[in-house]
Parts: structure tokens; sequence; C-alpha cells
């Protein structure tokens, strides 16, 4: 493929929920477009999209796939992103780099929440819209219901271009509302006639309303028509062009990837209003303290946005990129904004699938890939030596779902660093914590797919076997009124033996106040070089847990007399001493068991708010308050235990319909119940083990 200039190229990314048939049209626009010969199935897993193992496996997408293709002196590059809102963060880094956004949905199942979710992903961009309605030719499908739900859905920008001629196994084509001409298709082939009579009168009406609703974009255009004149269909596709790219329209088309009909007129459709590069506003870019708008200009300062790191069995790192601006030569070094590394271009890239092909340039606003890049990740640009300018940064979802893993063998404790860290590379939005209060490492994802492919990929493709267990909480410790212990620790083993005591006084500190030590020895009863010791020894205790097993927070601890041996003590023997007197002390000082609480924000439709209300309650969550959100959503805020919320992300998207989300932050420790203590003992038990 040579290069094409930015007024020729289309970037589109290809959303909607799982199953609409995203994929099944991607491979009907390579077919028609010559890039492939022979078309595949998603389920034989054999399409040029889904070429991973594990979306094979699985029978749907589970990453993001580049599908350039050539069509009528254009190059339309797909961005064929999953429909499970695990893999939410695909669908953002494509939208990121994306000039057009085609929502796939289905004529069958109409919008479902995969679609409004990405909607709302895409109208948070400002990408431009258009709709594909798919599957007319399935049974039960209906343009005219899933119309009626897009325009519930997303308002009166909504834009019908096209009309089905017949329904179900009758589904041959369309009707072009523009141009008042039928499009019929057998074996993939298009003939061009007229409106058939019986859908005269409906097609009349849906071209009117189109008409009027496509000249208020233009004045001029909008004075004219109520003069009488009738704009051309030139005229009419440059005002609906404005109204795309401005994202106060969105064309809707209809057709059948599985039959290729009218799929021709959706690439048409891309080539003739889609927004080119050069329609979108320039990315602004930060240079130290100061903002910078750049063009795509492929005369101007190379700089790519790199969108997506994949793990390729054969070249390892293929990092996915953008061309923001200039025009990028094999061979060519750039520097990583962030992490300062000097980038040589080894080979670039035009991937379709699985498949690569060197290219010797990539010019602004072109999709390529490069391999081997040793300092850069998902997110990073990459900028001219001397110029770090820096694009914003991808915001992936939330990973609002964790599992605890641990090394199966020695060999794969000595790999799953480095193989965690790739992982995280590849996908921001997982993440990688080591609790320190749990002992812990903590796989962090958007959901149970996310990291179910995520700990796949660990043992399928970086060699690392690991075993899960639950999350366990951080439950602390405190007392609830003052005590004292003294603590003897007397061994005489023969030679010099050991003696120390010591007496210690606890009492309870307000909430959040940590732990303190005070030492009041007077007249000499423990020389003052061993009251060091001694508070090594009541730090060691408190930080490995009380008399619950768990560390003791907000207690003042006091050393208030002892004992020493002129030759047997020392600071060993009095530390173990205040180990003694420590854990005694706190036994007698009522010990009662703390659990973390979290701040928990849901924001939800209207009509599931009292169900999630309901649902927080019973989690032992308090509900603090509710306010409205964007798009007639409801916010509601509680205070929930974290003990509550180990599989909340798998709950409410059940609870809701997928339409739930949420925001957790730490909030408090507070006093669990009595009829709880023992679950938590059983917790601390099953982390120990």
């Amino acid at each position: 493929m040579a290069p094409f200039p930015p007024d020729r190229i289309r970037n589109v990314a290809l959303v909607g929920h799982a199953g609409a048939g995203k994929t099944t049209l991607a491979e009907a626009l390579l077919h028609l477009s010559g890039a492939i010969s022979r078309r595949g199935r998603v389920e034989d897993g054999t399409t040029t999209s889904d070429h991973d193992p594990a979306e094979r496996a699985r029978g749907h997408s589970v990453a993001l796939s580049v599908l350039p293709l050539e069509w009528r002196g254009h190059r339309i590059t797909l961005l064929d992103t999953p429909g499970d809102p695990d893999f939410g963060a695909d669908v953002e880094a494509a939208l990121r780099v994306a000039d057009l956004a085609v929502f796939v949905v289905s004529a069958v199942d109409g919008v479902q929440v995969g679609t409004e979710v990405a909607w709302r992903a895409a109208a948070a961009a400002g990408v431009p819209r258009m709709v594909f309605v798919s599957k007319l030719d399935r049974d039960r499908a209906s343009f005219a219901a899933t119309l009626d739900d897009l325009r519930d859905r997303f308002g009166a920008g909504v834009a019908p271009l096209e009309l089905p001629i017949g329904a179900e196994a009758d589904f041959v084509g369309v009707a072009d509302l523009l141009s008042d001409t039928a499009h019929l298709y057998e074996d993939g082939r298009a003939t061009t006639g007229p409106i058939p009579e019986a859908m005269e009168d409906q097609e009349r009406r849906v071209h009117d309303n189109l008409v009027e609703g496509i000249v208020v974009a233009d004045d001029d255009l909008l004075e004219r028509y109520l003069d009488g004149d009738v704009p051309s269909v030139e005229e009419l596709e440059r005002t609906l062009a404005v109204g795309v790219d401005d994202a106060t329209v969105f064309p809707v088309v209809c057709g059948s990837g599985t039959g290729e009909v009218a799929v021709d007129r959706l690439a048409d459709l891309i080539c003739e209003i889609g927004p080119s590069p050069l329609d979108r506003p320039p990315v602004t870019v930060t240079a130290g303290d100061t903002t910078v708008e750049v063009a795509p200009d492929p005369d101007g300062p190379p700089l790519a946005f790199v969108f997506r790191t994949l793990a390729d069995r054969f070249v390892g790192h293929l990092s996915l990129f953008r061309v923001l601006s200039g025009t990028i030569r094999g061979d060519d070094h750039l520097v990583n904004s962030r992490s300062g590394a000097d980038e040589r271009l080894h080979a670039l890239l035009r991937i379709r699938g699985g498949s690569q092909e060197p290219v010797d340039e990539l010019v602004a606003g072109e999709i390529g890939a490069v391999a081997k890049l040793t300092g850069t990740a998902t997110g990073d640009t990459l900028a001219p030596r001397g110029r770090p300018v820096t694009a914003p940064p991808l915001h992936p979802p939330e990973p609002v779902l964790a599992v605890a893993i641990r090394p199966r063998t020695p060999a794969d404790e000595d790999r799953l660093a480095p193989a965690l860290h790739r992982l995280v590379e590849e996908d921001p939005a997982l993440h990688v914590v080591r609790d320190d209060a749990t002992h812990q490492t903590l796989l962090r994802g958007v959901g149970d797919a996310h990291l179910s492919l995520a700990l796949e990929r660990l043992e399928t493709q970086m060699g690392v076997g690991v075993d899960t267990e639950e999350v366990a909480i951080a439950y602390r410790e405190t007392i609830a009124r003052r005590a004292e212990a003294e603590g003897r620790h007397k061994k005489q083993t023969g030679g010099h033996g050991q003696f120390a005591v010591c007496t210690l006084v606890v009492e309870p500190l307000p909430p959040g106040s940590g732990t303190t030590f005070t030492s009041r020895i007077v007249g000499g009863a423990i020389s003052k070089g061993y009251v060091p010791a001694v508070e090594k020894g009541v730090e060691e205790t408190l930080a490995h847990g009380g008399p619950l097993g768990h560390p003791v927070v907000d207690v003042a601890v006091t050393l208030t007399d002892g004992k020493e041996h002129s030759v047997d003590s020392s600071e060993m023997a009095f530390r173990a001493a205040a180990r003694l007197a420590l854990r005694e002390a706190l036994a007698r000082a009522e010990p009662s068991l703390l659990e973390p609480v979290a701040r928990v924000e849901v924001t939800v439709p209207v009509d599931a708010q009292g169900d999630v209300m309901g649902d927080l309650a019973s989690r032992r969550g308090r509900i603090e308050g509710s306010e409205p959100g964007d798009d007639g959503e409801q916010v509601v805020t509680a205070a929930v235990p974290e003990a509550e919320l180990r599989r909340y992300a798998v709950e409410l998207r059940s609870l809701t319909g997928g339409r739930g989300r949420f925001h957790v932050e730490p909030l408090s420790y507070e006093p669990v119940p009595d009829h709880l203590v023992e679950a938590a003992r059983r917790d601390l038990a099953d982390t120990d083990a």
C-alpha cells in the first residue's frame, strides 16, 4: 500500500455491543475491497480480525484489531473493537485515534448497553458518529423499531439515509433517500433502479424529513429550499458532512454483513461524508508548561501517539501508533516524551489483523506499527529530539475487580514480576498492586473476562504459572480501655543467661491517631540504652498482630517500670520482654476488630436507583446521598465495608444490565460487628496459609 495524502485517509472505529456484527461487517468490507480474497466467519474462527487464539476459542473479539483497506482512492483503516465492556480500554483507544465511529447495531436486538457505553465515550471525546443497522436478513429484524430505539436513546440528530427493501429472509437491498434510488443485491452484486412502488409513499415522507433536517445546517441552502429550490444530492452530501463532522447529525444506514448487502454503500458513505484527519480539530499537546496545537501536516515535525501495545509471537512487542504530524520513516530516531528513551523505529509496519506488511514511511493521519520499542508503553508520545511534547493520555476504565495471585513454582516466582510489568505495559486497564498489609500480589482489572484473559496470557504467552486466591481484607485491631501488664523474659542455659522485665501501659487513642510510644522510667529502673530495644519490641508486636491476629492501631503505649541484670540483660532480652508485656496488656484492654470502609459512588439509570440502594444497604452500606448525574442517571454515594465489595463489579453489572458503574476510594476503619469477627479470623488464617 502506497502512502495516501491526509485528505484521502479515513480512520474508522467499529463499535457497539458484543454480537452486533462488527467483525462480520469488517470482514465484508475487506472482502469487497479486495484486501482479502476469501471471507472468514466468526463462528469458524477464521476472520481477519479475530486472529488471536483467545478470540478464536471464545468466538468473539477480546482486543482491538487494525484492518486497513483501499476503497475508491481512499485508505480506510478500520479499528474493530471488542463489544464486551470488560475490554472498554480498547474502545477508548480506538476512539482516540479514529476520525469517525461507526456504531453497528443489530436490527434484531436494537440498542444494547455496549452501544450506550460506547456512544457516551464517543460523545465525551467529540468523535463524529454514524450507525450501521446490521442483520436485516435475520428473523425478527426490524429497522423501524431499531430506528425508534436509536432516536429515543440518542436524540433528534439520528438521521436515516436509507430504508431497507424487504425484510428478514426477503431483505434484498436499500432505498437511498438522498438520490431516490434503489440498490438491489444478489450474491453481493448491486444493481441500481427506481424505488419499488410499494415504498414510494414511505420513502417520500422520510426523504422530505431528511432533507429538511440537513438544510437547516446551512442558511443559504435553507433559504433556497424554502423558495422551492430542491438542493442537489452533492449539496446535501456536503452539508451532511459538516453535520457529521461537528457531531450534530448521526447518519443511519443499513444492510447485512453476512450477505454483503449495502456494505459497499457504507464504504462509499465513509469516503463521501466521513471526516478525514484534516477535518478534525488539531491535537493539543503539552510542551513543558505550555500547550501547542498540532495539525496533521505531512511536512511538519514527526510526532506519533502509541494507542495500543500488542504481544506478537514472532516480533515480540508491537506498538500501534497514529502519526499526529509529519512523515515517519523507517530507522528514524524519536524520543519517548515520558521516559526519555531514544527509540529507533527499525521497521515500520502496516498491520491487518495478524498479518504485517513492511512500509517505508507513514504520513500524518495514518495508523501503523513498529516492533521492539524498548522504553515505550501504551499512551506514550514519540517526538523529535529536543522537542518533548506530549499528547493527552488515555483514560482507560477503572480496574474495579481484583484477584490475588501467587507463583506456582520457584521458577514462576522469578519470571512473575517482569511478566506482570509486560502485561500492564500492553494493557493500561490492568493494575498490579503489592498489598503490604495482607502480603498479597493483586491483579486488578475491569471484570471477570478481563482478568481471565490476563491470567491466560500470563501462562500461554509468557510461560508463567500462577494460582489465584480470594483477596484478603486488611483488618486492624484497637482497644477499648486502659490496661497494664508486666513482661518477664528469663532464660538460663549455661554461661550468660537472658533477663529483662518491663511494665507497659496501653490506652486507646482517637480513630486515625496511629500509635505512640513513651518512656516514663524514673530512678534508673531500666538503663536508657535499653529503652530503644523496648520500643522496637513494641513496634514489632503492633505491626505483626494483636490478640486477634491483625495489626494494632490507635493505641498509646507507655513504658512505666522494669528491671535489669548487670550481666544477663541485653537489647534482645528487652525486646522479648516488651513483646510479652504488650501482648498481655492488649488482651486485657478489650481488643476489638476494625475493618476498612470505602466510599462508593455508583452511577446508574434512574430506574435502577432503588434496586442499587437496596443492594448497598444489604451489604452493610450507609447511604450518604443521591443526586442527578448526566444523561438522566443518578449518582448514589454510600459508605460500604470493603469485605462486601470484593465481587461488586460483577454483581452491579448483573443488577443494572451492565448500565451501572462505580468508583471506590478508602474512607475509614470501623468496628466489625460481633457476629462477623469469626469470619474475619478465618480470612486471616486463609491468607497465612
